[in-house]
């Protein structure tokens, strides 16, 4: 994990805190009242820990996604079998299609896909068709900054969207409310709502006075070594619930 991409420059993660912080968010995510799956480590790729790029989950079927970074692609026949003990139904991005799920933002029953440096047009339209047979609504948008489309983005639930001033005139966010955060905060505009509550990363109170202002209730989470290696709480697992 320590070797993982990063576009950051804010120093090498701490392994051993990495641990740490990861058991607690296991912890938070059992709280929630989620039954967890702990997959086994896989040492030869350091960005695996980010196990959200690889596939794009729904009750209704999965679509094994084909990351951006060349020295991700491995990580797809890890996640596939684990995938086929739940979906008995499982899409494929195909080359020359690229896609990291951290530009695909589920808001209800529509998804947005985020064109980026990772998700290229190819891999947006091949996604789009797949959710599209699995009966959701897609439209595409332009990642104009950040890494991913969900290190600026989060949807909540309840017509709540955390975004950051970059989006918060986007047209396809206009019928939401939108709880803007200021720039020095944007880091937590990757937050997950479980269950009703809201996980977000620890030292943002403007962040925290926001989303408990719109009636959530929160739990704060050290991120600071995945913060290091552009991975966010979203980032860390695959959250569905099975019909």
């Amino acid at each position: 994990m320590i070797s993982g991409l990063t576009s950051q420059d804010l120093g090498q993660p701490d392994y051993n805190l990495a641990l740490n912080q990861h058991q607690s968010y296991v912890r938070a995510l059992k709280a929630c009242g989620l039954e967890l799956l702990e997959l086994p480590p896989l040492e030869s790729f350091p960005d695996s820990t980010f196990v959200e790029d690889v596939a794009i989950v729904t009750e209704k079927g999965a679509v094994l996604t084909r990351p951006g970074a060349p020295s991700r692609t491995g990580e797809i026949n890890f996640i596939h079998p684990v995938l086929k003990r739940y979906f008995p139904l499982i899409y494929m991005v195909q080359p020359p299609g690229t896609v990291d799920a951290g530009d695909v933002l589920r808001i209800e029953n529509h998804f947005i896909i985020g064109l980026s440096k990772r998700t290229n047009t190819e891999g947006a339209r091949q996604v789009s068709r797949f959710l599209t047979q699995l009966g959701f609504t897609t439209t595409q948008i332009q990642v104009r900054s950040g890494l991913h489309l969900k290190s600026e983005v989060s949807y909540l639930g309840r017509g709540y969207l955390l975004t950051t001033s970059t989006y918060q005139d986007e047209p396809e966010f206009a019928e939401l409310q939108r709880l803007v955060l200021p720039s020095e905060e944007a880091y937590a505009a990757n937050s997950i709502q479980v269950n009703g509550t809201v996980l977000i990363p620890s030292g943002f109170p403007t962040v925290k006075s926001l989303v408990e202002g719109a009636g959530f209730n929160t739990r704060s989470l050290y991120m600071t070594e995945f913060e290091k290696v552009d991975g966010g709480l979203s980032c860390l697992s695959l959250r569905f619930r099975l019909e």
